[in-house]
């Protein structure tokens, strides 16, 4: 366990952010909203683009990132995976964002994409906040947005060198040491209930969690307004989950997304030694010999 420094603090609320953007130094706002929709069937697997949400209405001044196109690794055959380091320090640098940025993320969704570009950010040390609640909570305080497809003007900066990733990402082989208990660790799934017992349809190959597996769903670490919940809140869940869990933490769903957003209430509650299953079930099911568990009411 550890405590937050004021500076580290990887959330913003709607009113900071505004006076923030009234200032002589913005900070640098990115909408990554993405779009995906339920499963109808198993393997049901359908992302769009959230550039069309964006223009239609976004914060003032904010800037689309299509995690479609950029900031994943769109050589591999699984969505959304992180990029090559040395791509991710490009994309950064086009975008005019070093060390000492000051970035401010969101989506249009449940905070799930945000928290994702959020663990990527600080994933090579680069200090980013989620905007708490995304644009519904911006809208609902009755802040202004603009529509169309005018964006700030860039000012580039020349991409470091010296740009790699923190040990807070595992593979599948680490993930299956875990689970057979050849190595420590404990293992959470941050999907919703159903899909963690296999009872709801799933967007991957086979239905289930990873033996071993706790669960800590990412939504339920938010508030009927879509914000995340009181940090005591947070924690009394998080340490329900994890009552007796062994270092490292590491957080999984379907493709990696959710669980960022899981591994958000675990940083605002005070654990600090989190990693995330970047394949998750997409890549854990693609394979038929790797274990799932079903629950009682699941359907494999």
């Amino acid at each position: 366990m550890w405590k937050l420094r004021s500076a580290e603090w990887p959330l913003v609320q709607t009113e900071e952010l505004a006076s923030e953007l009234g200032g002589a130094v913005r900070p640098v706002v990115l909408d990554v909203t993405l779009q995906l929709a339920p499963a109808r069937f198993d393997g049901d697997y359908r992302p769009e683009s959230g550039a069309g949400l964006w223009r239609d209405a976004h914060v003032p001044g904010s800037r689309h990132i299509d995690l479609l196109t950029s900031f994943s690794d769109t050589a591999k055959e699984l969505h959304f995976s992180r990029p090559p380091v040395r791509q991710l320090a490009e994309e950064l640098a086009q975008l005019g964002i070093s060390w000492d940025s000051d970035v401010v993320v969101y989506d249009q969704g449940s905070m799930t994409w945000a928290s994702r570009f959020w663990w990527l950010l600080r994933s090579v040390g680069i200090h980013a906040r989620v905007l708490d609640g995304g644009l519904a909570r911006w809208r609902a305080s009755g802040l202004p947005v603009e529509s169309g497809d005018e964006v700030p003007a860039l000012l580039p900066v020349d991409a470091t060198s010296d740009v790699e990733y923190l040990p807070r990402w595992v593979d599948r082989d680490d993930v299956a040491a875990i689970s057979d208990g050849t190595a420590p660790g404990t293992l959470v799934c941050a999907l919703a209930p159903g899909q963690f017992s296999g009872a709801e349809k799933t967007r991957y190959s086979r239905r289930g969690h990873i033996p071993g597996s706790r669960n800590l769903s990412a939504k339920s670490l938010l508030d009927e307004t879509g914000r995340m919940r009181d940090v005591e809140e947070v924690r009394a869940l998080a340490s329900g989950a994890l009552a007796g869990a062994v270092d490292p933490v590491v957080v999984y769903c379907g493709g990696g997304i959710s669980a960022c957003l899981s591994a958000l209430g675990l940083v605002l509650a005070g654990y600090d030694d989190i990693k995330i299953y970047d394949g998750s079930l997409e890549e854990w099911t693609a394979d038929p010999a790797p274990p799932l568990v079903t629950l009682p009411g699941g359907d494999q």
